[in-house]
């Protein structure tokens, strides 16, 4: 089948009756639930068409009937999670303390969604998943943003930004999770830092040995992932404010010279 018939086919699930029951009583909705449920559990790997059918207690062929293969069953996991955002298309642009507080919260938002989704960030490419819960969050994002003196390329670029950023730090996270070894980030930071104060020389390595001793002492891990989506989240809206009196600036300037 060609990339234009799947894209068809994703689509008309996506946006689609997924609560409707066929003949053996399975919905698309039922099976959407327990691939989530699997992927949470075990990673999205785990989501296999046979193990979702054995987790609803049915042959695998039956799931055909519902949604024709993982790329469909994945793009339905993708908008289904994102349903999970926002109790409505105002609620980020309703929080207290203008647009920096809706993209604040847009940012915790999507943070706290990665961290019950891990597997979402297997899922993230460059084309979206154009189902009807990732267009309202697309539209409940922008709204902040709106009537502040940004042109929509900006809007677009601004979001585009906070969003990349959670999505980066995320990744991080995940891995640090990933990774333990059997040890928890503050254990292995403990285990690890007598010996590379024994290794690396601060002859050689100043500004390196100076830094990772503070951030280390300081994070007690190798990394915090909270303080850089924090930190990163403020730098990012602290930019973003400063093209916004860039914007005012010239406006005022342009209108003076009219």
């Amino acid at each position: 089948m060609s990339g234009k018939s799947e894209l068809v086919r994703s689509l008309g699930l996506l946006w689609g009756a997924q609560t409707k029951p066929g003949r053996s009583g399975l919905t698309v909705r039922a099976i959407v639930t327990a691939a989530m449920e699997l992927a949470d559990a075990e990673g999205l790997e785990a989501a296999a068409m046979r193990r979702v059918a054995e987790r609803l207690g049915v042959g695998t062929m039956s799931l055909y009937t519902h949604v024709p293969g993982k790329s469909e069953l994945t793009d339905l996991m993708f908008d289904t999670a994102l349903s999970e955002l926002y109790t409505g298309v105002e609620e980020p642009s309703a929080q207290p303390g203008g647009w920096r507080g809706g993209l604040a919260f847009i940012a915790r938002r999507n943070w706290d969604l990665y961290q019950r989704h891990p597997w979402l960030l297997q899922l993230s490419g460059a084309r979206p998943v154009l189902g009807p819960h990732t267009m309202l969050k697309y539209e409940a994002e922008l709204r902040p943003l709106d009537g502040i003196g940004l042109t929509d390329v900006e809007m677009d670029s601004s979001l585009t930004l906070v969003l990349t950023h959670v999505e980066g730090v995320a990744r991080v996270r995940a891995a640090l999770h990933r990774d333990q070894q059997g040890l928890s980030e503050q254990e292995w930071w403990l285990t690890a830092a007598p010996v590379l104060e024994q290794v690396m020389d601060d002859r050689h390595f100043p500004v390196a040995a100076r830094v990772g001793s503070a951030s280390g002492e300081q994070y007690q891990a190798s990394a915090d992932p909270a303080h850089a989506f924090a930190f990163g989240l403020d730098r990012i809206l602290d930019g973003i404010e400063r093209l916004i009196e860039a914007n005012a600036q010239e406006k005022a300037s342009t209108d003076q010279s009219e």
